[in-house]
């Protein structure tokens, strides 16, 4: 395995970087990096829903939108990111313990009490400290995560709109209740950087540095894609119709522009996981009788798990007619 360990903070660079390489030849790889503050939002997700905007404005803190799904994560320089990079699993099915367990491992082996908890997160003494998504791309499964070590959780709860739904289906109050950062909940005697270092000699490997070249196509892409309007806001339009719940396997909202029963424009956001980009679901449904038997015939020709995993037909439905 090559490990890059990605020494820019900027959040849209490093963002694309992922794309980047997910994008190249490299098939094998674990990238470390930070971020200076962030919000990075889900693929699927509603940016004006999400976040707390006149917030993260006065804070100077970035909105980027990456490629996978899940939820809002806050990201400053006492969270640690880490990035895997591998062919895809048989099948390209979506497997969160595959690369959670080396991370756990990791914690495990300085004493702290680490594990998984629910579909895609690590806790320690049932704290949240890193929550995970994926997505499949050029036969390539991309898993990345947080590592919340001595974040500001001050800015991470002014920053997100957290669903009160998700927080109630949890048994808590409040997101701060819910995460805690890895150097208040171990005895582990580091700071950030160390743990950083630590990481790095923990998973071993052969060391990748970006040359000039590849960091110029890098910015590239994020001047292009990661720090537009257009890619961050711009996938939030306003509908006239929405509804939302959350199913043990996610948040799912549904914004629905209807004229004569027929659905004319709809956006299906929410922290859910596929393998597939949402769009090609509201591409299927768009145009078609805003009725529930029809919806449910609709989407069992197309495969619903692939684009909202552990979805059933008429959970969606359900959701979309009321």
């Amino acid at each position: 395995m090559l490990i890059l360990r990605n020494n820019s903070v900027n959040p849209y660079f490093n963002l694309a970087a992922e794309q980047y390489l997910l994008d190249s030849d490299y098939n094998n790889i674990l990238i470390l990096w930070r971020n200076s503050p962030a919000v990075i939002i889900g693929q699927n997700q509603n940016a004006y829903a999400e976040v707390n905007d006149a917030y993260i404005r006065e804070h100077n803190i970035a909105l980027v939108r990456r490629l996978t799904g899940g939820g809002a994560v806050f990201h400053d320089l006492g969270n640690i990111n880490y990035t895997f990079i591998t062919p895809q699993t048989e099948g390209g099915a979506l497997d969160f313990r595959r690369f959670c367990m080396p991370v756990i491992e990791a914690l495990r082996n300085l004493g702290a009490d680490a594990g998984m908890s629910g579909r895609n997160d690590i806790v320690i003494g049932g704290r949240k400290i890193s929550g995970t998504a994926q997505c499949v791309r050029n036969e390539k499964t991309m898993h990345h995560g947080t590592l919340l070590f001595s974040a500001d959780l001050s800015y991470m709860s002014g920053s997100l709109n957290v669903n009160a739904e998700k927080l109630n289906s949890k048994g808590i109050k409040s997101v701060s209740s819910r995460v805690g950062n890895i150097a208040d909940l171990t005895e582990i005697k580091m700071n950030v950087t160390d743990f950083m270092d630590y990481l790095e000699g923990f998973f071993g490997g052969e060391q990748m540095t970006l040359t000039a070249g590849m960091t110029g196509e890098i910015q590239r892409l994020a001047d292009s894609v990661y720090s537009t309007w257009e890619w961050n806001y711009g996938k939030s339009k306003a509908f006239e119709i929405s509804r939302k719940r959350y199913f043990a396997f996610g948040l799912v909202e549904i914004n629905l522009t209807l004229g004569g029963g027929i659905i004319r424009d709809i956006q299906i956001t929410g922290d859910f996981f596929g393998r597939y980009a949402v769009a090609g679901l509201e591409n299927t449904l768009r145009g078609t009788r805003c009725e529930y038997q029809n919806i449910v015939n609709i989407l069992r020709g197309c495969d619903i798990n692939s684009f909202i995993m552990g979805a059933s037909e008429e959970d969606i439905a359900e959701l979309m007619t009321g």
